[in-house]
């Protein structure tokens, strides 16, 4: 008879027979079948499905998906034999020591008895990734620039999907050295703010056109006079970002639709002046808008920001 209020975690086989034991870890099954967790209370069996998101990670670091439910099982429960392995993890006994064996090769593992085996503890077995990885990217990164030879071509990638676009920008402000010019509506605007803010810190001039209501953070820095009908125009928010007179990334997240945005991302000279030059000229936008629209004089501190900007070739 099944204990009531006990929590399991384990897989389903391809049986349908559910497998479990008390535990913290994950386990997978013989059919590649997503984690489960189980709760038992008052005799009522309850299954949620967990995330797979380390597995799928690990198999981007040459681990093939019983060695990831390998190590996971010992991590939670060792040391143990083969067959124990075999029964906890749901991977045959058949395939189970050609996965402990292909697991010591690679040092995740180590025999610590007759027959019986450990996990590396995690802590050290991300140190060994990392630094194989590291190792490995810096010889690939020699390799290339040995072998890349002069290009008479300067060409536009595209980025696919917002969190790719968001990233490259962050990447790009953590390289900023002398100035960034950026046009931002407020939801890229906060995604993105404490990098700007670190860039500002670190000495790097920050040209900021808002695409709405903003905080004022950086010197120059002016409120787009016409975001609200923009944005409606053309159905989403621009995003343009220049740094260092030298790369941008430009594009439109449409709004429902961002996480199938294309972004451009370029490095050709001409492309970075045209775009940087734009920039300039929304900061123009707003004067204009305010003197000419609004009837309404400057303050000190705008003209010294028109003068710096009008100077800003």
């Amino acid at each position: 008879m099944l204990k009531p209020k006990k929590s399991y975690i384990g897989t389903l086989f391809s049986t349908n027979t559910p497998r479990f034991c008390e535990s913290s870890t994950r386990y997978s099954s013989r059919a590649a079948i997503p984690f489960f967790w189980f709760e038992i209370d008052n005799h009522h069996l309850k299954i949620y499905e967990l995330p797979m998101k380390l597995p799928e990670n690990l198999i981007n670091f040459g681990f093939s998906q019983y060695e990831i439910t390998a190590y996971l099982t010992l991590v939670s429960d060792h040391p143990v034999n083969g067959s124990q392995l075999s029964r906890t993890s749901g991977i045959p006994r058949a395939k189970i020591y050609d996965v402990l064996r292909s697991l010591k090769r690679k040092g995740a593992v180590a025999e610590v008895g007759s027959g019986q085996y450990a996990p590396l503890p995690p802590e050290e077995f991300f140190n060994r990734l990392r630094h194989t990885f590291e190792t490995s990217i810096e010889l690939l990164e020699t390799k290339i620039k040995a072998a890349a030879g002069p290009s008479n071509y300067d060409y536009v990638w595209t980025l696919n999907g917002y969190d790719l676009a968001i990233e490259k920008a962050q990447a790009m402000i953590k390289g900023a050295q002398q100035e960034i010019y950026t046009r931002l509506f407020p939801q890229e605007g906060h995604v993105l703010s404490a990098s700007l803010g670190d860039a500002a810190q670190r000495g790097v001039e920050i040209k900021y056109i808002s695409m709405g209501p903003a905080v004022d953070r950086f010197d120059l820095q002016v409120v787009h006079p016409e975001a609200d009908r923009i944005e409606r125009h053309l159905g989403g928010r621009t995003f343009d970002l220049v740094v260092d007179r030298e790369e941008l990334l430009v594009g439109m997240f449409e709004t429902g639709q961002e996480d199938q945005a294309q972004v451009n991302w370029a490095k050709n000279h001409w492309f970075v002046v045209a775009t940087r030059d734009s920039l300039r000229h929304d900061f123009f936008h707003y004067f204009l808008h305010k003197t000419y629209e609004k009837k309404q004089r400057l303050t000190p501190s705008e003209k010294k920001l028109y003068q710096l900007i009008t100077n800003d070739q």
